[in-house]
């Protein structure tokens, strides 16, 4: 029977869960919080809880030998390193290793490009400290890897949106949009498209491949919230200039807005055969607002 390890099994772990169970895989999940654990268990999950920020609390992962490891946890918040990926592949050292790992990275990891195109050959030079620790958590998966058999596919992931991961907060608060002219191309993908991407490449992924995951329909930061505003009935957010920006906004969400790429998806569609459900904002807002309340 196939299996699938899913670390991180949250937002979009549950998801691939979903989708796994019913593609007959055999699923199990690390989750960090013991009420996540318990509504996975309910859900008929194999549950395992564990912070990835704890060496020492980090059992022998035998869930994962042999079968498909997908890694979903975002890096830690400082740093240029990704101590929880290198803590959990010292957790794997297992007789039977996984026989592929599937590590959710993100677009970040790409050089800036003011507003070019990026494929998957492009450079990695991330100018944001979180895009390194992607990076380093890449290298850190390749290494596991190739000393222990295990093929490795990169997902380098673009900004993800759905029911429930609207920028809300963002809106309701009123929080500067960078202006529309100064906002360069970003790029999304539909949470339930991620998770049917992240399952094809579980079942047709190779050792070395890496995929763009994105709709492929980018536009600039301040349009999407600005149209999520609209699908939301909410008033729309001011907007400031880049060096007004740069002082109203975290250093994080500055780096958000003021990067700009367009991500070339092309190879995740031909070579996992992915047909998405939400190839722009016109379906998936709209969507992700009903799916929102009705929930």
């Amino acid at each position: 029977m196939k299996s699938i390890f899913i670390a991180g099994c949250g937002y979009i772990g549950r998801r691939v869960a979903r989708l796994a169970g019913a593609s007959g895989f055999k699923t199990a999940c690390l989750v960090r919080s013991t009420e996540r654990g318990g509504e996975l268990e309910q859900l008929g999950f194999r549950t395992i809880v564990a912070s990835l920020d704890d060496p020492a609390g980090i059992p022998m992962l035998e869930a994962a030998a042999g079968g498909v490891l997908l890694y979903c946890v975002p890096p830690p918040g400082g740093g240029l390193f990704d101590t929880r990926a290198r803590n959990l592949c010292a957790g794997l050292a297992l007789p039977a290793p996984p026989a592929k790992i599937v590590y959710l990275s993100a677009t970040s990891v790409y050089s800036e490009t003011n507003g070019g195109v990026v494929t998957e050959a492009s450079p990695t030079a991330p100018a944001s400290a979180m895009g390194k620790r992607r990076l380093d958590a890449e290298a850190v998966f390749r290494e596991f890897g190739a000393a222990h058999g295990a093929a490795v596919v990169i997902l380098r992931i673009s900004g993800i949106y759905g029911p429930g991961r609207l920028p809300l907060m963002q809106i309701s608060q009123g929080q500067p949009l960078l202006r529309e002219e100064e906002s360069g191309s970003s790029n999304r993908i539909h949470a339930d498209d991620l998770a049917q991407v992240c399952l094809a490449a579980a079942e047709k992924g190779l050792d070395g491949d890496i995929f763009n995951v994105s709709d492929g329909h980018p536009g600039s930061m301040t349009s999407y919230f600005n149209a999520a505003a609209d699908a939301l009935g909410m008033p729309r957010q001011p907007q400031v200039t880049l060096e007004e920006a740069r002082r109203a906004m975290s250093p994080l969400m500055f780096s958000y807005v003021s990067e700009s790429r367009v991500v070339d998806n092309t190879r995740m569609l031909e070579r996992l055969g992915i047909r998405l459900r939400c190839p722009t904002l016109a379906e998936g807002l709209p969507a992700s607002v009903q799916a929102s309340l009705r929930s």
